[in-house]
């Protein structure tokens, strides 16, 4: 019995792992199981709550600051934060640190998910405060997330130049493990006309209705005394004349060369567009007819990726061949690379393709004494949208040179996984040592965050095994031609002068 109770576990915790494992900002986190009967001991009250949500981008980003007290008798560093686990494996880079200290703020707690052993409708994210919180006292935490893929158009099916409208399904009451003495939940529209939304019965606690709609906010709420794990299911639908754009999948190669001084980027795109698809077949007259009059499109006709500056020789290619229709403007701070796909991406419709540029090893590459090096690069650049996209599956691989060791590094931003692999090339012997970082639900913002750091060591004489490869191939290849010439291929006897 033991044996199948550890199989079992193991089973729930591969399962845990693999669907449901959102990017928790803490590079340490992991997933915690609990027993069936389990309930957060009710040792924290919130005092106030206040969330907001932000819908101007094509993904939901949720700030909530909460003054939590300790009601307990004995010091607790522990706040189970509340998720419907229907929309963990949706979470990009949640992150909870205190509002109190900007010394503390700089430092985020660890954050531990939490699940059940059996499917349940509720998991938890443990925040791990940094100081254990003695009894009657009050600190402010805030905690920060994007939900990826929690909107969705209606209608479905649009004309090719009629205005999209989204729904936002969520809970006017944010669902907590904690009584709530007081909360609001604020919204933040992309437009102050909102084609509709839930409105209440009930007046809220200043006895005004509820919501309170003013300008491009929406207001549920304040309302007093919620009780723990109470829900308030609402919607809001409205414009959103942009795309909904998601890169299924995102592939960012960097090449180091010291031989060459150089640093080369390529970066491998499968975009997808989740916003209303179209009612009709696609009229390629009636869209360059509403170019010239440039009206909001809920398509994608063209992208910008903001380049670091010294960027020089970009190429864009598709999967059928190179695509001419890109502008290049490099720049000494900031360099902008401007593509047009072949066809503008509209709802349902995909595109996969491929760019790429040089820079200057030497603005990335430092020494650091003897044969250690130190390489800093952004994790991520990809195009600059209005609207947002969010990156579903992220790999980036860093090359370094053959002979590279001691390979360290720090990421500014949350991973799923990290290994060292072999990367085998031209004129190689043992293959270039690839350092290789996956990330997942990975959101346009992440191009502001800290760079890699790479620490390795070269030593001098890996940085010439590749010249002596050469010569040695050069001088194989004319001593073998001479073994060839000298051979004596004839049948018949050689005749004696």
């Amino acid at each position: 019995m033991k044996y199948s109770s550890s199989l079992r576990h193991c089973a729930v915790a591969l399962l845990s792992l693999s669907l449901a494992t959102p990017a928790l900002a803490a590079s340490n986190s992991s997933v915690k199981l609990l027993s069936n009967s389990f309930t957060p001991a009710p040792v924290f009250e919130n005092t106030e709550l206040v969330r907001n949500i932000n819908l101007e981008k094509s993904y939901p980003r949720e700030t909530t600051n909460i003054v939590i007290r300790n009601i307990g008798k004995e010091a607790q560093s522990e706040y189970y934060f509340l998720f419907p686990t229907a929309e963990i494996h949706n979470v990009g880079t949640f992150e909870a640190r205190s509002k109190v200290s900007a010394d503390t703020a700089k430092h985020p707690f660890k954050v531990e998910l939490a699940q059940y052993e059996t499917p349940s409708a509720n998991s938890y994210f443990i925040l791990h405060l940094n100081e254990p919180l003695k009894p009657s006292e009050k600190i402010t935490i805030g905690v920060s997330y994007a939900l990826l893929s929690a909107v969705h158009p209606l209608p479905a099916l649009i004309e090719q130049v009629a205005a999209q409208t989204i729904v936002y399904p969520f809970s006017a009451h944010l669902p907590s493990a904690y009584k709530s003495q007081k909360q609001k939940t604020k919204l933040k529209l992309p437009t102050s006309s909102p084609a509709e939304f839930t409105k209440l019965e009930e007046k809220n606690a200043e006895g005004k209705k509820d919501p309170v709609h003013q300008g491009s906010s929406l207001t549920y709420g304040p309302y007093n005394a919620v009780e723990p794990f109470s829900t308030k299911p609402v919607s809001v639908r409205y414009e959103f004349t942009k795309p909904l754009l998601v890169a299924t999948k995102f592939e960012r190669d960097i090449e180091v060369s010291h031989w060459g001084g150089n640093l080369a980027v390529e970066e491998r795109y499968w975009l997808t567009n989740r916003g209303a698809k179209l009612k009709n077949h696609f009229s390629r007259v009636q869209w360059q007819m509403s170019k010239y009059a440039n009206p909001a499109s809920v398509s994608a006709g063209s992208l910008t990726l903001p380049l670091l500056g010294g960027a020089e020789n970009p190429y864009y290619t598709d999967d059928i061949g190179n695509v001419s229709t890109s502008n290049f403007r490099p720049g000494r701070r900031e360099s902008l690379l401007n593509i047009r796909p072949r066809y503008p991406i509209y709802g349902g419709w995909n595109y996969s393709f491929k760019v790429g540029w040089d820079h200057s090893l030497k603005g990335f590459l430092r020494k650091a004494g003897g044969e250690k090096h130190v390489l800093k690069v952004p994790f991520m650049e990809g195009p600059r949208t209005d609207a947002g996209i969010a990156y579903e599956q992220v790999t980036v691989r860093v090359v370094l040179p053959e002979g590279s060791e001691n390979i360290k590094f720090e990421a500014g931003v949350p991973l799923t996984s990290s290994f060292i692999q072999t990367h085998r090339t031209f004129m190689d012997t043992t293959g270039r040592p690839t350092l290789v970082l996956t990330a997942r639900n990975a959101i346009e913002e992440w191009r502001e965050r800290p760079h890699v750091v790479i620490t390795y060591d070269y030593p001098w004489t890996a940085a010439y095994r590749k010249p002596i490869v050469i010569t040695a191939a050069v001088f194989s290849v004319f001593a073998l031609t001479w073994v060839i010439g000298n051979l004596d291929v004839r049948i018949g006897k050689r005749k004696q002068a």
